[in-house]
């Protein structure tokens, strides 16, 4: 038997403000028709005033556990994948951990910006498959809306906030492609590329800084990247696209999810696209497009799921999941 990390529930939270495009045209040289047809953005969440990341991750949580049927006290460790924590230190999983009254194990960030739910995902098998963890509550939780740079029609019209949850279970499984639960993951990073999506602040220049990126290479280096990261993970998986029910990629410009559904031969009808309504919401976007994906009736149990992200570093990687 193989040990394998199921998915037992899943929540997303979004802040009770929404914007919509036409709120960017007062103070920018932009329209809603540019910023659609450019990014498939309709709209965006933005958190209220005081508002914090570990706050929508708390909420997204608890609406996961509900979804699982589990308290906090049957969770053992928490990843919670982020760009945008609360503080320097502590973690803001360790907030999450304490808001939602779990006292044992053990609770930590993984800042991997949009790739960042994928690498906690590629954490938590880990930590599942090894005996370390039985029950592993993932998180992404962004507020990007506190590092835009509101003169920048390029970037600022293209992120949103919000947060996603999954609780992974350790069940046995045969060892097959048939197993539900993650099947393989692969990751990777090319630091060479930081210039191309980074902020230009930080702790140890003693500024916050705002997000900057070139948008036409993020996009060479996307849809390349992420066809090939998927391929290489159904490859290990022992499966192809053919067996795909539903790619849930990082839901960062409709343009890129379609091309890279294009390059590995699928239909649009076989995506799940939350883009229009949620916006980049980086280490945030997957789990948010995985939970309304299940709301909506798409995800239903026994489908083959594939995962990709990409994001600043540049860090990009991919999940096979049998839900």
């Amino acid at each position: 038997m193989t040990l394998r990390a199921v998915v037992r529930g899943v929540g997303h939270y979004l802040p009770q403000r929404v914007v919509p495009n036409s709120e960017f045209e007062a103070r920018l040289d932009t329209t809603d028709e540019w910023i659609r047809s450019r990014s498939g953005i309709e709209r965006r969440h933005f958190a209220a005033e005081g508002e914090t990341t570990s706050d929508l991750a708390t909420h997204a949580a608890q609406a996961a556990l509900a979804d699982a049927g589990m308290q906090a006290d049957e969770i053992d460790t928490i990843i919670l994948a982020t760009s945008t924590a609360d503080f320097t230190f502590p973690s803001a999983a360790t907030m999450v951990q304490a808001r939602l009254g779990m006292t044992g194990g053990f609770a930590f960030d993984v800042q991997a910006v949009c790739a960042g739910f994928v690498y906690a995902l590629a954490n938590a098998n880990a930590l599942i498959v090894s005996g370390q963890s039985r029950r592993v509550l993932v998180i992404g939780a962004e507020t990007f809306s506190r590092i835009m740079d509101w003169t920048d029609r390029s970037t600022s019209v293209l992120f949103g906030d919000g947060a996603g949850a999954l609780v992974l279970e350790a069940q046995e499984g045969a060892g097959t492609p048939a197993d539900r639960g993650i099947l393989a993951t692969d990751l990777h990073s090319d630091g060479r590329y930081r210039d191309l999506l980074y902020v230009d602040g930080g702790v140890s220049t003693q500024t916050t800084g705002y997000l900057r990126m070139q948008g036409n290479q993020v996009f060479r280096h996307a849809v390349e990247k992420l066809a090939a990261t998927a391929e290489t993970a159904l490859e290990k998986a022992g499966l192809t696209s053919a067996d795909i029910d539903w790619i849930v990629p990082h839901q960062a410009n409709i343009r890129i999810i379609q091309g890279t559904a294009k390059k590995m031969g699928l239909p649009m009808e076989r995506v799940v696209v939350t883009v229009q309504d949620h916006g980049n919401t980086s280490a945030a976007s997957i789990p948010l497009a995985l939970s309304v994906g299940k709301a909506r009736g798409q995800i239903r149990q026994g489908d083959l799921l594939v995962t990709e992200a990409i994001g600043g570093g540049l860090a990009w990687g991919a999940v096979v999941l049998r839900w």
